[in-house]
């Protein structure tokens, strides 16, 4: 291997499982770069962050991970994914709801998520209707399985709340929270009465005590400015997404419709990825109007490669590069939404790297956040305080005539 070419982190002074992972509670980070320049050392214990120190003057009884060339983070969560329909871009015929694919598909879709660094993930599942509470039973297995690897929560999404019709979904709504659900929403926009159907959801959340999370478009102001009348004030907190809609109306419309959203303190989630639903509602929330209304907002990676976005990646660094690429964010701004204001709206508490706080970090190789979230390849993934997810990326180039210049160099000869 080339003197030059990157060498992927490695632990050492603890005993390993069969997946690399120590077994010893205490882990020590060297090496590391924080986002203010410095280099330390950051040693993790009891699923916190004990101590930080400068490189050199921490010591530790388990492992050591040699994170020298990486920048270290507060760890990314996602909080608008879709497991049970994810990577279903390519199958054939009709979706299949079976429990154990659908256990099999969020499974999948969380470890890949996982490997990209969020350790916290919330996904919408729809009830009602074919799948009944298939699905969500199959979800909230997949939820048992990642016990210690990742937080997965849930969405209960019925379809229609109101009328003759939406009395079972309200009935089936109730049974999802009994059964482990630990928040409610779904998509007013498909309900004949969508303010009946809020009324509904906010209700049910205010009588279980409830976070709410609420699909809508928001391309009709009067209504979204009725759910934001009713959703104000409402504990433990309302969550909107994707609200692509607000986009498309004129600009002064769209900055009532945000004032009134920060009023009542509900966040918005943006999927700066593409969509997760009709191919034709495509767009993004307005993403600067809204913060600059005082509007939290997060950003999530919607569909999975599922037939609204076949090839999404759910990689909340790529949700965080479009944010700024597309959106003019500043680098700090636009990962702070798919880590600390994504955390906030999934109930998470606050992660910073110094001790006290949760060890839940992302590691990614590079010594500023702008490259990272540029070329974030290399990455490693700590969750309650232990290495969980590891992906290392080489890039190799053949010799070429330039010399003298000092380019980076992975690779040596001809290509075979």
């Amino acid at each position: 291997m080339p003197e030059s070419q990157p060498q992927p982190p490695h632990s050492s002074s603890g005993r390993s499982g069969p997946s690399g992972q120590t077994d010893t509670a205490t882990l020590l980070l060297c090496g590391a770069r924080l986002t203010d320049g410095r280099t330390v050392d950051v040693r993790l214990g009891g699923g916190r962050i004990e101590a930080v120190g400068t490189a050199g003057s921490l010591s530790a009884h388990g492992a050591r991970v040699d994170v020298s060339g990486y920048l270290l983070l507060p760890a990314p969560a996602e909080p608008h994914a879709h497991g049970d329909t994810a990577l279903t871009a390519e199958d054939d015929g009709p979706l299949s709801y079976d429990a154990e694919e659908v256990q099999r598909r969020a499974t999948e879709a969380a470890l890949l998520q996982l490997g990209h660094g969020a350790t916290a993930l919330r996904s919408h599942v729809r009830v009602g209707d074919v799948q009944g509470l298939d699905s969500l039973a199959a979800v909230l297995q997949a939820r048992r399985s990642l016990r210690g690897l990742a937080e997965l929560t849930t969405v209960a999404m019925p379809r229609v709340l109101t009328g003759v019709a939406g009395a079972d979904g309200l009935a089936m709504l109730r049974d999802a929270v009994k059964m482990g659900a630990s928040v409610v929403g779904g998509c007013p926009d498909t309900d004949p009465d969508p303010t009946g159907y809020v009324e509904a959801v906010l209700e049910l959340a205010s009588e279980h005590g409830c976070p709410v999370d609420l699909h809508t478009d928001a391309a009709d102001p009067a209504r979204l400015g009725r759910l934001a009348a009713m959703a104000g004030g409402l504990r433990p907190g309302v969550t909107l997404g994707p609200c692509g809609g607000l986009g498309r109306l004129p600009a002064e419309v769209a900055s009532r419709a945000a004032d009134q959203l920060a009023a009542a303190g509900v966040t918005v989630v943006c999927l700066p990825q593409g969509g997760c639903g009709a191919v034709d509602r495509r767009g993004t929330a307005p993403v600067r109007l809204l913060r600059a209304a005082g509007v939290r907002v997060a950003a999530g990676s919607g569909a999975l490669r599922d037939v609204a976005n076949p090839v999404g990646r759910g990689d909340p660094l790529e949700a965080a590069y479009l944010l700024a690429s597309r959106h003019g964010l500043r680098p700090e701004d636009a990962y702070d939404a798919v880590s600390s204001v994504a955390r906030a709206a999934l109930g998470l508490p606050e992660v910073r790297v110094e001790a006290g706080f949760p060890a839940e970090l992302l590691a990614v190789r590079g010594d500023r956040l702008a490259g990272a979230l540029s070329l974030a390849y290399s990455r490693i993934v700590v969750h309650r305080g232990r290495v969980v997810a590891r992906t290392s990326a080489v890039r190799e180039y053949c010799n070429s005539a330039a010399t003298g210049l000092d380019l980076p160099r992975q690779g040596r000869g001809e290509p075979s």
